[in-house]
């Protein structure tokens, strides 16, 4: 697959390698421009449909970060090229698809170059299309405790869960909702052999009721019922394996 990308780094020496080291060893991604600064690249990334950003941390008149948080609404994958490590946890918390430390190491380029592509890839076949799960609707059942005893449900009825402190609310496609004092993670561990998908921090989704992938930083999956979820940055490569 073809990768449009953009070098953002102030150090001509800098440009120079990265541009040259992606046009022998990784082919498939197409340099549209270089930016030096912030400004530079906000312009760039204004004006180009791009897959990929590959962005220094220190840069004159701003970083990194202050340049993600002026694009706003992100829909590229980023990678971090910086000399310092002290980056890492920042750049975690940015979302970025990876992390490269200078002198940049081609093994370490091409590796990835590979894991956005492969991202990439993905998302464009789920792209505006009704999504096909790898793994069928389980007719499995679970119980949810009441006070006099317990209620079973299908998990096939299951829409998907939402996060609220130490409970759980149940969204069920017969427009009913049932609260569970149990907490997100206890769902995820039993629902997910049935095709349920942590999404966000805050909500598992039942992946047989998943109709459409719209992309972004994380994205977001639409239900059959119209109800959109956004999905996080980090659980984004997750969701997509769940698809052919």
């Amino acid at each position: 697959m073809k990768l449009t990308s953009i070098i953002v780094e102030d150090e001509e020496t800098s440009r120079d390698i990265l541009r040259n080291y992606l046009k022998k060893y990784c082919p498939n991604v197409t340099v549209l421009g270089e930016a030096s600064n912030v400004d530079e690249a906000l312009v760039l990334i204004r004006n180009n449909d791009l897959d990929l950003v590959f962005l220094d941390v220190e840069m004159p008149y701003g970083n990194a970060f202050d340049l993600l948080d002026k694009v706003g609404d992100i829909n590229f994958e980023t990678i971090f090229v910086t000399a310092y490590n002290h980056y890492a946890i920042d750049a975690l918390n940015a979302h970025a698809s990876y992390y490269l430390m200078k002198p940049i190491s081609i093994d370490q380029l091409i590796k990835a170059v590979d894991y956005v592509t492969e991202i990439k890839t993905k998302e464009e076949a789920l792209q505006n299309q009704v999504l096909i799960p790898k793994t069928n609707s389980v007719n499995g059942k679970i119980t949810i405790p009441h006070l006099d005893g317990f209620e079973v449900i299908d998990t096939s009825e299951i829409l998907y869960c939402k996060a609220d402190d130490n409970y759980t609310e149940i969204y069920l496609n017969n427009n009913k909702k049932k609260v569970v004092s149990k907490t997100l993670k206890h769902f995820e561990d039993i629902l997910s052999e049935s095709g349920f998908a942590r999404v966000h921090k805050s909500y598992l989704v039942n992946i047989s009721h998943v109709i459409k992938y719209v992309k972004g930083k994380g994205g977001s999956v639409v239900l059959n019922t119209g109800k959109e979820i956004m999905v996080s940055a980090s659980k984004k490569s997750e969701l997509l394996s769940y698809f052919k």
